[in-house]
Order: structure tokens, then sequence, then C-alpha cells
């Protein structure tokens, strides 16, 4: 059983502490197990109940009456807005599901939650409206070790499954004026972003070269006379103080004069690369592209 702390549920439901004691009190919501020394955690099923209360109360539905219910009728109710006539409900009902499965390592109801994802709103936007909020709202459970290693693995696991099965249903490139050279930095593993980013790339027609994973940059520097890529992209999510990665990135860039090197990741350390005419921070997909079709 994994435990988590009042601060991990206030991170991951949104709901502020202060109001999850005020409903544990008031409507016997949850109620905490207790370490020998007296100090309160939660369990997965306590979560997923929170999860599933915070959508519903932050989309109309009032606490004292969602308080009561079962979790089976919590789900129910969770699942019924995918009906609804709004798009935000429907992500953020998608949002949660895919929150519950993950914990729960139930891989039919994850797959069944993301094709409807993906069917409903197509991959490009089921990857920005309902994906990346999936990834951040899991990120910060990992960031605070609340959930394990394992229920990563689980989760990107499939979604990695399903990215490369779209990318294998595009058309060959047929748009030969950029090659687009992918990969992740040394120590960097977060590799959905990027098998996103080659499936936009493939989507624009240019032809792609994914190495993946943690690539050493000197392998790079190497392979550049031969393949001469327009751009290459990769991703900035990992502080690692042993390699300055922002120097590595621009002597990168420098080395590959005739290539525009197109960082995308986390805002506060995207503000420690200084753009130059072929070193760009890129914030955003729109962003990407925007560049790419330049």
């Amino acid at each position: 059983m994994n435990r988590y702390q009042i601060n991990d549920l206030e991170k991951m439901t949104g709901i502020k502490a202060h109001t999850i004691r005020i409903w544990e009190k008031r409507y016997n919501l949850i109620e905490p197990f207790r370490t020998a020394t007296n100090i309160r955690y939660y369990d997965d099923s306590q979560v997923r109940k929170l999860l599933n209360i915070s959508t519903l109360v932050n989309f109309g539905h009032k606490i004292s009456r969602v308080a009561s219910y079962s979790e089976m009728q919590l789900n129910e109710m969770v699942t019924s807005l995918q009906s609804a006539q709004s798009d935000d409900v429907v992500k953020a009902s998608f949002v949660t599901e895919m929150t519950s499965a993950m914990l729960l390592y139930d891989e039919a109801k994850f797959e069944k939650v993301l094709s409807a994802v993906i069917t409903r709103f197509g991959i490009y936007t089921a990857m920005l409206d309902v994906v990346y909020p999936f990834l951040h709202k899991t990120g910060v459970m990992w960031s605070t070790n609340s959930s394990m290693p394992s229920q990563e693995h689980f989760a990107t696991c499939i979604l990695r499954r399903k990215l490369v099965s779209a990318i294998d249903g595009l058309p060959p490139a047929h748009n030969m004026g950029k090659t687009i050279l992918l990969f992740l930095a040394p120590d960097e593993w977060h590799e959905i972003g990027l098998i996103f980013s080659d499936y936009i790339v493939r989507s624009l027609g240019f032809r792609t070269i994914y190495l993946g994973q943690n690539v050493p940059l000197s392998n790079i520097r190497e392979m550049l006379p031969y393949v001469k890529p327009t751009h290459m992209i990769t991703f900035f999510i990992m502080h690692k103080k042993k390699m300055n990665l922002p120097e590595e990135f621009r002597r990168l860039a420098d080395d590959s004069p005739k290539s525009t090197l197109v960082v995308i990741g986390r805002e506060e350390l995207l503000r420690s690369i200084k753009q130059t005419v072929n070193l760009v921070p890129c914030s955003s997909v729109d962003s990407l592209v925007a560049l790419l079709k330049q």
C-alpha cells in the first residue's frame, strides 16, 4: 500500500489540505490512517475517492451530496461526465479516470479511457488537453514520491505503445526539405514528449531520425556531418548538477550552425537557456509547430 501525506493529496486533487480536514470531520469523507507516532497518512483508495470527488465538485456537484456516495457511484458519476456538452468537463473526467486506473494498475481501464480520449478528440488534442494534464498531475505525484516508479512505468509504457502505433499509421515522409533529429540528453528518461514530437514532425511530412533516451552528446556531434539535420529536438526535464545542460546545449548549437536546436521543457529550466540564432527554447507544442513550418 502506498502512503500519502495530506500535502500530497492537496497537490494531486487540487483540494486544499484545510478543506480535506473539514470534509473529514463534517462528512466523514475519509478517515486517515496513523503511524505508530500518530502521523496521518492515506492510501490509494482514499486518493481515488478524493480525485473523483474533486472532479465532481469542480463541475457543480454539492460536497454534502457526493460525500455519502460509494466508490462505485462516484466512478459512475465521473464516467457520466464524458457525455457532457462541455469539452472541459469531459477532459477533466478523462484525466481523473486515467489517474485512478494508474493507481490500480488497471491496464484494461487505462487502455479503454485512452482510446476513448483519442476517438473523441484525435491524438493531437488528446495529448495536449488530456495526456499532458495527466502527466502533470502524476508528475506532481512522482516529485513527492507519492507513486512508485512502477506506476510511472505502467502508465508511460501504455502511452508509448499508443503513440508508436499512431506513428506507424502515418504515411512516409513527403516533405524532404527538412530533416529533424530527435534525442534526449544524458540522464533524460521521460520519453513521451519526444515520441509525441516525432508524431507531430512526421504528421507534417518531414523526415525524422529518432534516437531516444540518454544519448551522449558526443554521439550527436559524430553523426552531424552524415545526417545534416535542419533541426534537432530535445527535452530539458531533469536538472542534473553534474552536467550543465544549458551550456552543453549552447556548445552543441555552436558546433552545428546550419541546424536549429529546439529545447522543449519546463519553463523554469528553459529560462536558463539563452536563445541564439540556432538555439531556441520552446515551451509549447504550438510554438514547435510554428517553428517547423517556417
